[in-house]
């Protein structure tokens, strides 16, 4: 059975909540609950897509480009395509924000598959997911929601693409991708 973005899913090294509203060809939007002291696992960047942040409880600590931001209830932060960002719950109560990518491309697939490793606990210390699963599931979905680390280069990460690809080929990964996915 597919993973179930509805019913939402916990990692609870990084302390992110996710559970999805909605998702149509305009957006996927979600709802985002991280725990005092909880955190994105990297700075990172979206290719392909805008994402916005609406705290609904809570304060978020968001560095953008190397600048901060901090963003209160009724605050709302856009982080447009190709900006490295990083966000923070640094209080001592929970911060829930609607996250909106815009388009949503293929963003409720690739959620899909974060989502099954974070269920399968297939994440380390710091709630980083299996970034060679999340590689490989990219290039077998053609993502056009790529999502890159920023301490990766893009030119290096192409290439990392393609090993991950052919390294989850070889190691049978398919069978996380249908799992998480319901496709074959």
């Amino acid at each position: 059975m597919a993973t179930d973005l509805y019913a939402g899913f916990t990692n609870p090294n990084a302390g992110e909540t996710f559970r999805c509203i909605s998702n149509d060809e305009e957006a996927f939007i979600f709802e985002w609950i991280v725990q005092p002291g909880g955190h994105v696992p990297n700075p990172h960047i979206h290719f392909t897509q805008d994402e916005l942040f609406h705290v609904r409880s809570g304060t978020t600590r968001m560095v953008l480009d190397g600048k901060e931001y901090i963003g209160n209830a009724g605050d709302s932060i856009n982080v447009p395509k190709g900006i490295s960002h990083i966000a923070y719950n640094d209080t001592n109560e929970a911060l829930t924000c609607i996250v909106e990518f815009r388009p949503a491309l293929d963003t409720f697939k690739f959620f899909q598959c974060m989502g099954g490793l974070v269920l399968d606990k297939d994440y380390d210390k710091n709630g980083q997911v299996n970034i060679p699963k999340m590689c490989y599931f990219m290039k077998k979905m053609k993502a056009k929601s790529i999502t890159r680390p920023t301490k990766i280069p893009a030119p290096v990460f192409k290439i990392v693409l393609q090993l991950f690809y052919i390294t989850g080929t070889i190691r049978g990964w398919n069978k996380y991708y249908t799992k998480y996915t319901g496709e074959k």
